[in-house]
């Protein structure tokens, strides 16, 4: 079963989908040998992998590719974010196809204007409501595999509050979407209200230090959302290792016991060598 038919099975059968942020193979790889049954590769982590904030610095094709060698690397289904789509309606065709092509199982959209922001930051803009429909739909007819799903995520509750933020999600179930975001919800209250105002199922991005409160997934879950991203877990618990083993090492001039003090044959099995000794040992000649 492909990883589109996975997630929209999932998703059917209303279980919680539950996706840590991954921006690289490592990271997604960590994820499924964890026991999540889904990888989220972030934007933020996407373009700061590339040496970019998130700012729509980085292209579609960089995304699409990133995108292609995540999903390669494991075998849970792979949720993509697309930014804004890198374009207009036929660049967003184009996306849908470049990210399907390389097997991600959904694609997230947003109504933000290029060049974006971080969904948790101050000072952000979104196009015409008329705009992101037409964005969504775009996708949704643009797509060759029906079980890809079009996650549309809308970040007009900064802009224009929250029911304006409601109606843009309805629009863009009726457009085609297949799960909606709204993103940067900063009460519990609304939190707790959006899926009872939505016309199919939601998503929630549940991260430390933003505009959100941080709740459990069972709460979120009691609430009714049917599916929680985590983008910013890895990428924000890497860079703090990395900043702290490296003050280490400049101030002690050695090389110092690592969070995890690996064995190096422990580090090297999180890469899948037991596959490949296999494929050795087939092809090896007498």
């Amino acid at each position: 079963m492909v990883g589109a038919t996975r997630l929209r099975t999932a998703l059917a059968d209303n279980e919680l989908i539950v996706a840590p942020g991954a921006h690289d193979c490592i990271t997604a790889r960590l994820v499924e040998q964890a026991g999540f049954g889904a990888v989220y590769m972030s934007g933020l982590g996407t373009a700061a992998m590339l040496g970019y904030p998130d700012y729509g610095l980085a292209t579609m094709s960089e995304f699409a590719v990133n995108a292609g060698r995540m999903a390669n690397a494991i075998s849970i289904p792979l949720i993509a974010d697309a930014d804004t789509g890198f374009g207009n309606e036929l660049n967003v065709v184009r996306t849908v196809r470049e990210y399907e092509t390389r097997g991600v199982a959904a694609i997230q959209l947003e109504d933000q204007t290029f060049s974006k922001r971080c969904g948790h930051s101050d000072g952000k803009t979104v196009v015409s409501c008329e705009e992101f429909m037409s964005r969504v739909q775009a996708a949704a007819v643009g797509r060759r595999i029906d079980d890809t799903l079009i996650i549309a995520r809308t970040d007009a509750r900064a802009v224009y509050g929250l029911d304006a933020a409601v109606e843009r999600m309805n629009g863009a179930f009726a457009a085609g979407a297949d799960i909606g975001f709204i993103e940067a919800t900063p009460t519990l209250d609304e939190v707790a209200r959006i899926p009872r105002l939505l016309n199919g199922p939601c998503m929630f991005n549940l991260v430390r230090g933003g505009k959100s409160p941080v709740l459990s997934l069972d709460q979120l879950q009691d609430f009714g959302y049917a599916m929680v991203i985590l983008p910013g877990l890895l990428i924000s618990e890497m860079v703090g290792a990395c900043e702290t083993v490296l003050a280490k090492t400049r101030l002690s001039g050695e090389h110092p016991v690592t969070a995890k003090d690996f064995e190096l044959k422990d580090l090297f099995r999180r890469f899948g060598p037991e596959a490949w000794d296999r494929l050795r040992e087939r092809f090896s000649r007498p």
